[in-house]
C-alpha cells in the first residue's frame, strides 16, 4: 500500500517537473527579449528540476543517493536564479533594451500602415483607447513613409 502511494506521488512530481520544463522551453522560444526569456527559463526550469528531483527522492526513500539529490536540488535553487541575474545584467550592460509596450505600439502602427489604415492613437501607450474609438480610414497615399500611418 505505502509503496503504491510513494510511486504515485513520484509519478505526479515527475509529471509536474516535465510540465514546468516544457513550459520553460516554450517560454524561451515565444518571449520577445532576453530579459523575459531568462526570467522564464530560470523560474520554470528551477521548478521543473525541483519537482523531478523530488519525485526521484520519493522513489528512492531515505538513502545516501536521496541526500545527494536534496543537495543537488539546493544547488539548482541557488544557481539558476543567480545565472539568470548574471545574464540579464550582462545584457543590460551591453545596452540591450527591454521590450516594452511602446514597442508593441510601434508594431501595431507598422501593421496598420502595411494594411493602409491608421492605428488608434491613445494618450498613454499602455492604456486602452477611448470606448468606441474607431481607427480612421487612411489610404497609403495620405501617409508619409515612416510616420506610423498618421494622415499627412
Amino acid at each position: 500500500m505505502i509503496e503504491s502511494v510513494r510511486t504515485g506521488g513520484a509519478i505526479l512530481f515527475v509529471a509536474l517537473g516535465l510540465f514546468f520544463t516544457f513550459v520553460s522551453a516554450v517560454g524561451v522560444l515565444r518571449l520577445p527579449d532576453i530579459y523575459s526569456r531568462s526570467h522564464t527559463a530560470s523560474q520554470a526550469d528551477t521548478l521543473g528540476a525541483g519537482f523531478t528531483l523530488a519525485g526521484v527522492a520519493l522513489v528512492l526513500g531515505v538513502t545516501p543517493v536521496t541526500i545527494k539529490t536534496v543537495l543537488l536540488l539546493f544547488f539548482i535553487f541557488v544557481t539558476n536564479p543567480t545565472a539568470a541575474h548574471a545574464v540579464a545584467r550582462a545584457a543590460h550592460e551591453e545596452g540591450i533594451e527591454p521590450w516594452t509596450t511602446d514597442d508593441d505600439r510601434t508594431d501595431r502602427d507598422l501593421f496598420a500602415a502595411a494594411k493602409g489604415t491608421a492605428a488608434v492613437e491613445t494618450a498613454d501607450p499602455g492604456e486602452p483607447g477611448p470606448a468606441g474609438a474607431e481607427a480612421e480610414d487612411v489610404t497609403p497615399e495620405e501617409t508619409e513613409p515612416g510616420d506610423g500611418g498618421e494622415p499627412a
